[in-house]
This record gives C-alpha cells, sequence and structure tokens, in this order.
C-alpha cells in the first residue's frame, strides 16, 4: 500500500501544469525529491468570503418600505420588511444557492433622499491573499448601476485600489475616456479602465450582469482560447506588476448612481430606484507563491498547505528548521516546471528526506525504494515523522517542525477503553463514561472507580416507602424497611401477619432484576 501511495504521489506531471509540487525520483547518487513549481487549483471563492454592506441602513426592509420596478414604475405594490423572512432581503442572499427562475437577492433602500447621493458599499474579505483566475460577475436585479467602481484591496482592506470604473457616461462621472479591453496591449495589460459597456440601459430583464474581464485580459498573452498559458505566466515573471495585478485579500463595489430607466430622474416616483444584487462571481486560486497545489479552509480562514519545507497562511516563510537560505517564492520559470525555490535545512541537500526537525537520521528501504525517517523524536512516528503516535494527537496551533506538534491524549483509564485519541483529543469511552478524557459519567451513572449504572434515581428506579437516594448509589430505607429500594418491610416474627417466604420471594425477584440491570454487585 506505501509502494501504492508513492506512485500515485509521482505520477507524471502531465497531469496539468504546476498541479504537482514534488516527485520521488532515482539517480546514479540515490534517491531523492524532485521539486517543482506548484498552485491551487481555481476555486469559486464566494463561498468562503466575509460580507459588509455600508453605510448603515443601506439596506432595505428597516423601517419596511414599498418599491417598485421599472417595468412598473407607478404599480408600487412590491414591499420589503426585513421583519418578515418572505419579504426581507439581507446581504446573504447574494450568495445563496437560488432555485432555477426564483432569484434571490439583496436590495438597497429606495432613492426616497433625492438629490442626496444613494451610495452602497458592498465589501468582500478572504482574510487570505487569493489570484484572479475568471472574470467576476456581478448579477444585479431591475437594472444595473449607471455608475459605480469596483475596487481591491492587498493589505486585507487597510488601503483600496481603484480596479475598473463603470459609468454611462465615463468623461463625465469620472473624467474618463471610455476604452475597452481590446484597446489593451502586452505592455498595458494591467491599465485600470473606465467602460460604458455595463452601464446604459438596456431593460432590466435583458441585461443584468456586470464583467470585470479577467479571461481578456488573460488573452492578451495567452491567445483568444487561452490554450498558451504558459506565454502569460512567463509574462507574470517579467512584467512589473502584472501578477499583483490579477492579487487581492478583499474586493469592493462602490454603487454610486443606480439605474435610471430613462436619462433622468423622476421626482414624482422615487420609489423606482434602488439597487438589487442577486449573485457576485469570484473564482479565483488560494496565493500559496507556487509552494502549494492544495488550499483548505481550516479554522475559518483559507490555508495553502505548504510544499518545499515552507510555512505560513501564504507559504511565505521558511520553516524553523530549514532556515539555510532566505525565503524566496517560487517562479513559472523555466518552462515547464518552474523553479521552486525549496527552503533548505542547515547542512544539507535539496533532496533529502524531509523529517520537520523530529529526526537526523534517515533511512534507504530497497525493496520499497523508499527513503525514511528514523528514530522520530518528539512523539511522532511516520515516513517523515508527519504523524502523532499512538496515545498522543496533533496539535492544531503549532506547526509540523514544533517539538509541541503531538500532544498526550490523557484519557482517564477507568472510564476509557484505552490510551489512544482520535485527531481532535477525545478518548474512547466504556460504557456510561463521557467527556473529552472520558472522567464524567453519562445520566443514570454514577462514579466508583468508573461509571456504573445508577441503584436508584429520581425516574425510574425509585426508592419506595419514603426511601432516599443516596448519590445513585443505594436507598437509605426507614425504619421498618429494607431492599434495595426500600420495597420490603421489615418481618416481625412477632406478628402473625409476618410471610417471611413472600417477602424473601419478593426480594430475590427485585435483586435478580436488578443484577440484570447491573445495578447491583453480587
Amino acid at each position: 500500500m506505501l509502494l501504492l501511495a508513492i506512485l500515485l504521489f509521482c505520477f507524471p506531471l502531465a497531469l496539468g501544469q504546476y498541479d504537482i509540487c514534488k516527485s520521488w525520483v532515482t539517480s546514479d547518487d540515490g534517491p531523492s525529491w524532485e521539486y517543482y513549481a506548484c498552485q491551487p487549483k481555481p476555486m469559486v471563492m464566494k463561498e468562503y468570503a466575509l460580507v459588509k454592506v455600508d453605510p448603515p441602513g443601506i439596506t432595505c426592509g428597516d423601517p419596511p418600505e414599498r418599491f417598485c420596478t421599472h417595468e412598473n414604475p407607478y404599480l408600487c405594490s412590491d414591499e420589503c420588511d426585513a421583519s418578515n423572512p418572505d419579504l426581507a432581503h439581507p446581504p446573504s442572499l447574494m450568495f445563496d444557492k437560488e432555485e432555477e427562475g426564483l432569484a434571490t437577492y439583496w436590495q438597497s433602500v429606495t432613492w426616497r433622499k433625492y438629490p442626496e447621493p444613494l451610495v452602497a458599499n458592498i465589501t468582500l474579505s478572504w482574510n487570505k491573499s487569493i489570484e484572479l483566475t475568471d472574470d467576476i460577475v456581478v448579477t444585479f436585479e431591475y437594472g444595473r448601476p449607471t455608475i459605480m467602481l469596483m475596487e481591491k484591496s492587498l493589505d486585507y482592506g487597510r488601503t483600496w485600489h481603484p480596479y475598473q470604473y463603470y459609468a454611462d457616461d465615463c468623461m463625465e462621472a469620472f473624467s474618463m475616456p471610455p476604452r475597452k479591453i481590446k484597446d489593451l496591449t502586452a505592455t498595458t495589460a494591467n491599465r485600470v479602465l473606465c467602460t460604458e459597456e455595463y452601464s446604459r440601459w438596456a431593460g432590466s430583464k435583458k441585461e443584468k450582469n456586470v464583467r470585470f474581464e479577467v479571461r481578456d485580459r488573460f488573452a492578451i498573452f495567452a491567445g483568444p482560447d487561452l490554450k498558451k498559458m504558459e506565454n502569460l505566466y512567463t509574462r507574470m515573471e517579467s512584467a512589473k506588476g502584472l501578477k499583483d495585478f490579477f492579487t487581492l485579500t478583499d474586493l469592493r463595489l462602490r454603487l454610486l448612481r443606480p439605474a435610471l430607466g430613462g436619462t433622468y430622474v423622476q421626482r414624482e416616483n422615487l420609489y423606482k430606484y434602488f439597487y438589487a444584487i442577486s449573485n457576485i462571481e469570484v473564482t479565483a486560486r488560494c496565493k500559496c507563491n507556487l509552494h502549494s497545489n492544495a488550499c483548505n479552509f481550516r479554522e475559518g480562514a483559507l490555508q495553502c498547505e505548504c510544499e518545499h519545507n515552507t510555512t505560513g497562511q501564504d507559504c511565505g516563510r521558511c520553516k524553523k528548521s530549514f532556515r539555510n537560505k532566505s525565503w524566496r517564492a517560487g517562479s513559472y520559470t523555466p518552462s515547464p516546471h518552474g523553479s521552486p525555490n525549496a527552503c533548505a535545512a542547515a547542512g544539507s541537500a535539496f533532496g533529502n528526506c524531509e523529517c520537520y526537525g523530529h529526526s537526523n537520521r534517515c533511512s534507504y528501504i530497497d525493496f520499497l525504494n523508499v527513503v525514511t525517517c528514523v528514530s522520530c523524536k518528539h512523539n511522532t512516528r511516520g515516513q517523515h515523522c508527519q504523524h502523532c503516535r499512538l496515545g498522543f494527537y496533533r496539535n492544531l496551533t503549532a506547526e509540523m517542525d514544533d517539538e509541541n506538534v503531538c500532544i498526550e491524549c490523557n484519557c482517564n483509564q477507568l472510564g476509557s477503553l484505552h490510551d489512544r485519541c482520535n485527531e481532535t483529543g477525545y478518548c474512547e469511552c466504556k460504557r456510561g463514561s463521557t467527556g473529552p478524557k472520558c472522567e464524567d459519567c453519562l445520566p443514570g451513572y454514577h462514579w466508583r472507580q468508573g461509571c456504573y449504572p445508577n441503584v436508584c434515581d429520581e425516574e425510574l428506579l425509585i426508592c419506595q416507602n419514603g426511601g432516599t437516594c443516596h448519590l445513585g448509589q443505594k436507598c437509605i430505607c426507614p425504619s421498618g424497611f429494607k431492599g434495595a429500594l426500600c420495597q420490603d418491610a421489615k418481618c416481625d416474627p412477632t406478628h402473625r401477619n409476618c410471610d417471611s417466604s413472600s417477602s424473601s420471594l419478593t426480594s430475590s425477584i427485585l435483586t435478580v432484576c436488578l443484577l440484570l440491570l447491573g445495578t447491583v454487585d453480587i
């Protein structure tokens, strides 16, 4: 199985460009890792975004208000009411999964305060650097804005930069001439433009989408069908600012003037002017500096699964034991596999086996063609000391090269089946025990060097004849009664009505029942 896993891991790089980080190869000098520049696959990023809409009160429904559409501008029978789920239009509806033919959308208040500007800002934050791989598409209901601006941030919202301007008249709105992507060249591919293509009135039911054209900018280098992506990647290494142009941590839409449905604002009916967005599509990959081919959502944030002995959310630094050379991002060049610029351990070659600093010796297993770490320390085990020993679990707050990467399970010996736990530190409990370390008892059980079923309780096993239950372990009977549940009267031989055989039989039957329930000891 180990050999099969290695063979699958080392499958030829023909699977795709920059999708494998390393391969196990054998040469005259012996087996070693061969590293490559690598990057994660594109993802639908709206699923991981935090959204913020401002200014406060810009979302409709508080208080409730009527609105109408451009198709029926004087039939204002629609209502937005934040207190009614069927009539509310919160920001979350920009990112939900919509049923076919039924659009759900965020909606702003109407332009009832005209001529005061109706301005709304929608911010998407990922708390992670991402790289765009396809067009950004914003879908508007009831008309696209006549003026808007798309901005991006590279530093988690501290500073913002314009990405693209949108207006029905670029000169009037932004003092910029209108341009199209086809006007750009290889030296101006990262220029910020103003476009009039998405802002002129075309009827709310015809044209809904506003785009930021990523693919058209890629096509300047990769061709109209994007089949020459190696040309784009090579250009990103040499053209100043080109790679950063498609990189961001936050995206902001500034909606500055709503759809008018004509050439001017009709003051007598301001209820038909508002913003409504049903979807924001962002396709991108995690930025991992070409040191990872996987990115996962962990602990509330996207994280690169770093290779090349790097670490950090963006693989932006070397691990503690691999700082023989200063950190460098990977490079797309030379083609076809790029330069990994892997971090190196002090006094070691790049091809040496990785043990995350938990071992300083390796052994070559000839028949498997595998190099494995020997005598893993710090409670680790595995080919690369990447797993925890039995009885220990992974400390998610520590990096793989940390001495405290594995934490002891500390299972309660009396309450657990064994001293092992799962990857979250929870032990496997005996019947009746509970808790992360199996040191508590479930309802109906009491602790007595382990968890045992209650002899008595307040629900099913109730002490009779005025007896009281002591810690679930026994009934304390009043004078004149006896038995596990005080169910038997003590027999006085001086009285003729003392039927010792009947009392003994009843007590015996109850004892047998309690034994079957496991509530008393023999």
